[in-house]
């Protein structure tokens, strides 16, 4: 992990295979966000830092690219097993700094081993096709080719699952990487860039490189970075696009959410208040696949209501290593500030507070980052909160009369990354399957979360880009098309 410093451990960056220290004159504490123990100091490195390891990360593609696909998957067939030996500890340290629970950290574990075990389908996923004779005695194909040098800035509430929706893919296909870890989590991806090493993949593949704005800056305006892979909220996501579109770059961001949930008078209102539970106040609503909206219909809305209170109230809330424990801390004491004054903001606008999470005291753990679950009933459709992406365990409910009615509202947000309908009618789930404006759509699911083969989709202000994370969509982010057109035969042109 690196030095000491004032009795804490200093992280270090990952650089041409060697863990070195920053240049760095500035480091931010991490924090364990429920019992507010600091863990480490990570180092916010400078500029040249990140052109060191873009100029290893160059040279090492310049060898790497060469090495078939079928070797290059080998090193991640030794890293799935390496992530299925050390899973415990991975999400052990998840929890410790991230604040989720145990289950949780290791239901994200689960879903980076996926995306290695898809990328190593690579010698298939990145093959070409041909076409023969196009022209008398002409043929023509198509393959793929690796970028260079991509970049991938992590976000903070999944710190093992995001950076393997894109580095396993990008390295597979012969690309050479560049992370930024999120520097309120850093620990984690240290721990998995350990492991990466251990699997013996040459000097300069994988590079790490910690730090804040300064870094990513540097990722976006470094004239041999290719591409750049990113998750965060909105208005930075934007950001990122911009400027890296604007120097030339390829770029997959994906922003914030206010995932909608219709609640149809004919769902089995048990199940769905249990799986609505779990997709608002799971991760603490850290998450972009978070319900935050619950649109009841018809005769829907008393019977949810009262379901979703009381599970609601009754949500075990602590450290997330504890036994027992169903939902753990927000990630600073910043989100936990934030997360309360906008449960106020919605009360002003007229909403009741039906469970109130605000100013909870966790024995054991007073000083630490949490809100409890928080129901906002009646909340203005059409007032700011309605808008606003939370990002804490917090539902807000709507009651229309007419699932058109619901679709509507769905589809004048602003976001598109999920929208969920919980029914048991066929023909309502199809229409709503055809006309709700999201990328990722859930039919009596809480979490529509794609599995690794399938892209992990967003509309509107919920990704800027083309191309998304994961399966067929990541092959193709990080490869570029070469056409070929060659004739070997005897020559058949008139001149």
């Amino acid at each position: 992990m690196g030095d000491l410093m004032g009795g804490f451990t200093l992280l270090q960056n990952y650089v041409n295979g060697e863990w070195v220290n920053s240049n760095a004159t500035e480091f931010l504490e991490i924090i364990n966000p429920a019992t507010v123990e600091i863990l480490g100091k990570v180092p916010l490195s400078e500029a040249k830092e990140v052109d060191q390891a873009v100029q290893a990360a160059q040279q090492a593609f310049t060898t790497w690219r060469r090495v078939p696909a079928g070797d290059r998957v080998q090193y991640l067939f030794k890293l799935k097993v390496l992530l299925e030996e050390h899973l415990d500890d991975l999400a052990k340290t998840i929890t410790i700094e991230c604040g989720k629970t145990l289950a949780e950290s290791k239901g994200e574990l689960r879903r980076a081993i996926e995306n290695v075990e898809v990328a190593c389908g690579i010698p298939m996923l990145m093959q070409g096709y041909n076409s023969e004779d196009i022209a008398r005695g002409i043929d023509e194909f198509m393959i793929r080719q690796p970028l260079g040098v991509v970049g991938i800035i992590c976000p903070f509430n999944f710190p093992a699952m995001i950076p393997f929706w894109f580095m396993p893919y990008a390295i597979a296909c012969g690309n050479t990487v560049i992370l930024k870890p999120s520097e309120k989590v850093p620990l984690t991806l240290q721990k998995l860039v350990q492991l990466i090493e251990q699997t013996g993949l040459p000097a300069g593949v994988v590079n790490l490189v910690n730090g804040t704005k300064v870094v990513v800056d540097a990722l976006l305006d470094h004239s041999a970075i290719r591409a750049i892979s990113f998750v965060g909220s909105t208005p930075v996501a934007k950001y990122v696009y911009s400027r890296a579109a604007a120097n030339g770059k390829r770029a997959q961001c994906q922003g914030g959410a206010k995932n909608p949930v219709i609640v149809l008078p004919d769902a089995d209102i048990a199940t769905t208040t249990r799986i609505m539970a779990d997709s608002a106040f799971g991760c603490a609503g850290q998450r972009c696949l978070a319900a935050s909206v619950a649109i009841t219909v018809g005769a829907a809305k008393q019977p949810f209501t009262e379901a979703i209170a009381e599970v609601a109230q009754t949500r075990t809330v602590g450290y997330g290593l504890d036994d027992g424990i169903q939902m753990g801390s927000v990630i600073t004491t910043d989100s936990k500030n934030r997360i309360e004054r906008l449960i106020q903001q919605g009360v002003d606008e007229g909403a009741t507070a039906l469970v109130d999470g605000r100013h909870p005291k966790i024995s054991g753990y007073e000083h630490g980052y949490f809100v409890r679950p928080t129901i906002l009933q009646d909340i203005n459709p059409l007032g700011d909160l309605a808008k606003t992406e939370i990002f804490g365990p917090v539902l807000s409910l709507i009651h229309l009369d007419t699932i058109d009615k619901a679709i509507a509202l769905i589809n004048q947000g602003q976001y598109g990354n999920m929208a969920c309908l919980f029914t048991s009618s066929g023909a309502a789930a199809r229409k709503f399957r055809y006309e709700a404006e999201a990328g990722n759509i859930g039919i009596n699911i809480g979490v529509a979360a794609p599995m690794a083969q399938f892209p992990f989709s967003g509309w509107k202000d919920s990704f800027f880009g083309d191309l998304h994370g994961q399966g067929h969509h990541a092959v193709e982010f990080f490869t570029q098309t070469k056409v070929v057109i060659e004739r070997w035969h005897d020559w058949t042109r008139q001149f």
